[in-house]
């Protein structure tokens, strides 16, 4: 049981750093990144000034979907290495002062999974086949699927069955690829499995979770037809735009019970566990419900993700946040790249709006504009990171990665891009493997030049070593951010707003940082004061355009 003062807890301030197991460090050579490299290069993490580490999933998978399809939820994938390399890896973490944040994929499993193999062999009706969402199909001879429903990687989300006799059988639901079939989270029996799951990681140590579409799990009562409307180009994919539409299959209130027994899980557990929930749920308000005091502890902001480089709705989003989120007592969380979407990098100098939901490449309307989209991405890291709450960093961000476009075709491996067949590029450009140094194999991803997606040959600007004795760099610009953040507290702060007197210019007070962010294309006279951090080089007295300064009070 935690004894912390309540307000004060790690987790309302912290900066969590996400890692890819797949593309952070390989140990042996084999182009995959594991958890043994992780171990090694853990060290990074402790002079970049992150307070804990978020990994991906490394559990036993087929990995057709890069481990978030899971076939054990106890065990690490032979590609990461073992069990023993995962406690050696959370002890390093533990003796560098980084918590481990693990991730849990709830809402589905993989088919390969032991529970999904026995409800195929299991007879309609079976204890075996109410762990999952099988149904009899629509139709004379049940040849429809039970409903409409669309996956989030493309195509229908139900695939029928073929019994044990030969015969077409059942259907299936998997809001994701087919090999990723959904739980029945009504049933008690999936309930107790997870429970006993969150005991297994937090008996070896982890720090927390983070929850994998914790808007899922609950499906409506009826599973009834719903179509989704008109595409609207959003970021964040085709999963922001059906939780925005209030479909039948995210956010039902039931989930809510299910987080209020992890809860009581956690808590019993010594030291601060946390749940953290990718829950894409709008508005704000209806997200903060993820978040109240006996739920979970954290809830990414994807509406501040998706929020266009511009003064008037960065502000509104913070305003809503903050305000949304101190309701439930929670505080807000903060994230401009994940694993899911276009690096921020990039996604900023889009110049049209992204045809494609998930990912770019050669094909997309509105390629990126490279020098402008780092500009603007500096500019809006060094925004984040001077708000109060927690803030999250996606590995390669401290680098400047852009998203790589020019992946070959045969070298995707994302299902969006094989369900949709290429319409969509899929998320697989901003999961090519880190640089660490510029002159060795896979610029120091690992001991060999194997790269399990081919790295961009002008990496080696990009690449740790390079930047990490140039003040200038983004990897030195998000050093001295933590650093300013840790020392001014601003993580624990309040913001109040400043006026500015121009229109494309934000300005803020968090204790005594004043913080002045220039989202136009034009510079702005610099307010007075001591400079403390810029995102960019300055004019004379001026802010220059898509650039970010904090001075001293």
């Amino acid at each position: 049981m935690t004894s912390v003062l309540p307000g004060t807890e790690w987790w309302r301030s912290a900066v969590i750093y996400q890692i890819y197991p797949r593309s952070f460090a390989d140990s042996n050579g084999d182009g995959m990144g594991d958890l043994l490299g992780i171990r090694d290069r853990l060290p990074a993490l402790t002079e970049l000034g992150v307070d804990a580490i978020w990994l991906s999933p490394f559990y036993t998978s087929p990995q057709r979907d890069a481990g978030y399809d899971v076939a054990d939820y106890c065990d690490v994938d032979p590609l990461f290495g073992t069990l023993d390399d995962f406690d050696s890896m959370t002890e390093r973490a533990h003796e560098l002062g980084l918590r481990v944040i693990v991730d849990l994929v709830p809402n589905h499993s993989s088919s390969d999974h032991r529970w999904f193999q026995d409800a195929l062999a299991a007879a309609p009706g079976s204890d075996e086949r109410a762990r999952y969402m099988f149904r009899d199909g629509r139709g004379e001879n049940g040849e429809l699927p039970p409903n409409n429903w669309e996956s989030v990687f493309g195509g229908r989300a139900w695939t029928r069955v073929t019994e044990t006799d030969g015969t077409p059988g059942q259907w299936y639901l998997h809001l994701f690829d087919t090999t990723q079939p959904d739980f029945d989270w009504n049933n008690p029996w999936v309930r107790r499995q997870f429970e006993d799951v969150l005991r297994f990681w937090l008996d070896r140590g982890v720090d927390g979770f983070r929850v994998d579409v914790a808007h899922g799990m609950i499906k409506a009562d009826g599973l009834p037809d719903w179509t989704p409307p008109l595409a609207g180009g959003s970021m964040g994919g085709a999963a922001a735009e059906l939780a925005a539409s209030r479909a039948p299959f995210w956010a039902q209130d039931g989930v809510h019970e299910i987080y209020r027994e992890w809860r009581t899980i956690l808590n019993s557990y010594e030291g601060e566990r946390i749940l953290a929930a990718e829950a894409w749920v709008d508005p704000l308000t209806d997200m903060a419900k993820w978040v109240r005091p006996d739920e979970m502890h954290q809830a990414f902001n994807f509406p501040y993700l998706e929020t266009p480089w511009a003064a008037e709705p960065l502000r509104a989003v913070i305003d809503a946040s903050i305000s949304a989120f101190s309701e439930v007592k929670a505080p807000s969380t903060w994230v401009l790249s994940n694993h899911d979407v276009v690096r921020h990098a990039s996604r900023l100098a889009l110049t049209a709006e992204n045809p494609q939901g998930h990912g770019i490449g050669p094909k997309s309307a509105g390629l990126p504009i490279p020098e402008l989209g780092l500009r603007r991405a500096r500019a809006a890291t060094a925004l984040m990171l001077s708000l109060p709450g927690s803030a999250y960093i996606y590995q390669g961000e401290e680098l400047g990665l852009p998203e790589v476009i020019d992946l070959p075709d045969e070298a995707r491996e994302d299902p969006t891009w094989f369900r949709t067949g290429g319409e969509r590029y899929g998320r697989d450009g901003c999961r090519v493997p880190i640089p660490w140094e510029a002159n060795s194999p896979a610029f120091g991803f690992g001991p060999s030049d194997a790269a399990w997606l081919p790295q961009p040959a002008d990496w080696a600007s990009l690449a740790r070593d390079t930047q990490l004795n140039d003040s200038t760099s983004t990897l030195s610009l998000y050093r001295h951010a933590l650093a300013l953040r840790r020392a001014h507290e601003l993580g624990t702060g309040d913001l109040e707003w400043l006026e500015t007197g121009a229109e494309s210019v934000l300005g803020l007070r968090n204790g005594d940082v004043l913080v002045y962010a220039n989202t136009g294309d034009t510079a702005v006279a610099l307010p007075a004061g001591e400079v403390l951090l810029s995102s960019g080089p300055l004019g004379d007295d001026q802010l220059p355009a898509d650039t970010t300064v904090w001075l001293r009070c």
